[in-house]
């Protein structure tokens, strides 16, 4: 099963790369297979990759329910 996560733009290089943070966790990935990503863009990150814009709004929702199942105790 794989796994995409939203993550903010933070930085960007001049080289296709750029740093996002998800959930307080920075990592650099590549900005190669978007076009106009901009610091502060939600983005899909899989596997180093950023594949796709996300609105902020669908973004802060899906954060929101990551945060919520963290705080939710773990069914038995």
């Amino acid at each position: 099963m794989c796994l995409a996560l939203p993550a903010r733009v933070i930085d960007i290089d001049a080289h296709q790369f750029g740093t996002v943070d998800m959930g307080g966790v920075r990592k650099q990935v590549s900005l190669a297979l978007l076009d106009a990503v901009q610091i502060g863009d939600y983005v899909i990150v899989h596997a180093g990759y950023a594949l796709t814009l996300l609105d902020q709004a669908e973004a802060l929702q899906t954060l929101a329910l990551f945060e919520q199942m963290k705080q939710e105790p773990a069914a038995r």
